[in-house]
């Protein structure tokens, strides 16, 4: 090949080959069904790709293999699903949720979501029960979107958590799923309850108490309450209002029933509904005796901080790793009738309490915790403005002075702890 031309035409054509041959080894269509899922490139590494070992889920080059499919844990975490829901595999790599009225189709973030956070978000620490629960409920939210959506905008929340050491706003998805779930909900409610829809209905009710709880008008302490209300009309406490809701409905889905997939939880309902003693101080804290102005003859009926201060007590005494959902419901529950108007109120000393709860409770309840997050430096400023002559407001903020959790001055700032219950994702 001595014409220098000819030899160019070849050294091209040669590069062009090579080239091309480089192009489609890029632009396979061989990839594994998780990676097209998330539109990502897989790398097909056999017997399992990278993009999913790393991400935590079974790679599904092989036909058998469900989409999404987390690995098997055998750690005994209950954070980690250690089994599948095996909702109705779709023809198409489509996955989509559907009852007999409503139907829609997961995008892949939905999809990412569902198989990073689902099998964390509707669970709390330290319960081992709500291990089977958070499964089942998984495989119910297939055939039922109003349990879907919630779920989703749980997981969204949940995100949010993890991602943000203050208050953040809500995403779009977020608030998209919140709504709709709402919408299905009163929708569904509108209609007699079928045995088979008891436990999605519980389901979704428990996951837009938590979405209330954890979703507030404002992302910054100064902004938020009780140093600024909303509109009149609008309830301070309006998260309150939806866990209340939430058990109006106990008696119609009765939970424990024997079929129930949340029978399970038998234990964490009791505790949620321990009975308080009905007069006395035995259990508080001489501290709290002092500040709630509590003694041996007091009750519900003569003292408004009585069930508070019995309910935040039973917290106090225990160590963040053996708290339960139920246990925190219990102050919740307590929140009602001279205690809730001296909230509505701004009382100092129903502030004080329901702080000492946010502090407790949100160390280890991630969904309370973006709420604390926020109102708890709230409070603080808010009773170094308006009661700093008080003397039991003066000795509870220099508690907290001392630990690090409000920094000394008028703008009351708390140093949040960021050192949370571990979640493992």
């Amino acid at each position: 090949m001595n014409n220098p031309s000819q030899a160019k035409q070849a050294m091209s054509s040669s590069s062009t080959t090579n080239t091309q041959e480089h192009k489609t080894r890029r632009r396979t269509r061989f990839g594994c069904r998780n990676c097209k899922l998330r539109k990502l490139k897989c790398d097909e590494s056999k017997p399992h790709c990278q993009r999913c070992s790393s991400f935590g889920i079974l790679c599904n080059f092989i036909s058998n293999v469900s989409d999404l499919q987390p690995i098997v844990s055998d750690t005994g975490n209950p954070f980690i699903l250690s089994e599948k829901a095996e909702p109705h595999p779709p023809i198409t790599s489509a996955v989509w949720t559907a009852d007999r009225s409503t139907s829609f189709q997961l995008d892949a973030k939905s999809q990412d979501f569902i198989t990073r956070y689902l099998g964390l978000s509707l669970i709390t620490q330290n319960d081992p029960s709500m291990m089977s629960v958070n499964r089942k409920l998984l495989e119910l939210a297939f055939a039922h979107p109003l349990l879907m959506h919630a779920s989703l905008a749980v997981a969204f929340a949940y995100d949010r958590h993890l991602n943000s050491s203050s208050g953040s706003r809500r995403s779009l998805e977020e608030c998209y799923h919140s709504s709709q779930s709402i919408a299905l909900f009163n929708k569904r409610l509108s209609s007699p309850i079928d045995a088979k829809d008891k436990d999605p209905i519980w389901g979704t009710a428990a996951a837009l108490a938590m979405l209330s709880f954890s979703s507030l008008d404002s992302c910054v302490p100064e902004e938020s309450w009780p140093l600024k209300s909303k509109s009149p009309g609008y309830s301070d406490l309006a998260w309150l209002d939806m866990i209340n809701g939430k058990m109006s409905l106990w008696n119609t889905i009765d939970p424990l029933r024997p079929e129930s997939i949340f029978h399970v939880m038998a234990a964490s309902f009791t505790d949620m509904f321990s009975p308080l003693p009905t007069m006395g101080v035995d259990g508080i804290p001489e501290s709290l005796v002092n500040m709630c102005l509590l003694n041996d003859s007091s009750t519900a009926e003569n003292n408004a901080y009585f069930s508070a201060a019995h309910a935040i007590s039973r917290l106090i005494g225990l160590p963040d790793y053996e708290i339960t959902a139920g246990q925190v419901q219990l102050f919740a529950s307590s929140i009602h009738g001279p205690y809730r108007m001296l909230l509505q109120e701004k009382d100092p000393v129903a502030l004080m309490l329901l702080y000492m709860w946010y502090r407790k409770a949100g160390r280890c309840i991630w969904w309370i915790d973006l709420r604390a997050r926020v109102e708890c430096p709230a409070i603080c400023t808010y009773l170094q403005l308006y009661h700093s002559k008080d003397d039991r407001v003066k000795h509870f903020l220099s508690e907290r002075i001392g630990d690090g959790e409000c920094a000394p001055g008028s703008e009351g700032r708390l140093e949040t702890d960021l050192i949370m219950c571990s979640f493992r994702v």
